[in-house]
């Protein structure tokens, strides 16, 4: 399958680059992938690179985000992190991607089974991973359905705050980007969320929201 170019990327609509994804995620879950030389695609990208999506997920193993959504070198900015949360060098990177290389659609994408969201609802505290998971905590305190046995054992609980948590950190890229939030209000960007499953590799798409 072939790198995409310059003129293909800035011809796409933020509707069409999600279209993309979701295409990529319909042929992983069918194993239908694109046949890709890898090789060439190094060369291809070796003078620039033109991604049409910049997707934050988390460090999990098990969610590759190009392997997800099926795509290639130099077709996605992939920015992971426990949790998928959002610190100030994130947005930056969202920043350049969006701004500077032109980027269509920002994915935040959360899982099933995610190990920072059970040690936040736990309140695990460990070095460094103890403020990081602190930044989960708006989305626990958000989730007001579960009213017993609010942990980590509980998956209907943590699933409800996994949810919460990738709107959350939509959120705070909204709030604290106003470069993001300017080309979204133009229609040069789209937001969204979406959750992966890792039994089935399906990723759910949730609708944008403002």
């Amino acid at each position: 399958m072939y790198t995409h170019s310059k003129e293909f990327r800035d011809r796409l609509t933020p509707d069409l680059a999600l279209t993309l994804l979701k295409e990529g995620n319909e042929r992983f879950v069918n194993n239908l992938v694109a046949n890709r030389n890898l090789l060439q695609q190094v060369n291809a990208t070796a003078d620039g690179q033109y991604p049409f999506a910049t997707i934050l997920s988390c460090m999990d193993s098990r969610t590759s985000a190009e392997l997800i959504f099926d795509q290639g070198l130099g077709d996605i900015f992939s920015i992971r992190v426990a949790g998928n949360v959002v610190n100030d060098d994130i947005l930056g990177s969202m920043e350049y991607a969006t701004k500077v290389v032109g980027t269509k659609v920002i994915l935040v994408l959360g899982h099933t089974k995610c190990g920072a969201i059970t040690g936040a609802c736990d309140q695990v505290e460990l070095g460094h991973l103890t403020s990081l998971l602190h930044k989960i905590k708006p989305a626990i305190d958000q989730e007001s359905t579960v009213l017993e046995n609010r942990s980590g054992k509980n998956g209907e609980f943590v699933n409800k705050v996994t949810s919460i948590n990738v709107n959350h950190s939509i959120e705070q890229i909204r709030r604290q980007s106003e470069i993001i939030r300017t080309l979204e209000s133009e229609g040069k960007l789209k937001i969204i969320g979406g959750l992966y499953d890792v039994k089935s590799g399906a990723v759910n798409f949730m609708m944008p929201f403002s």
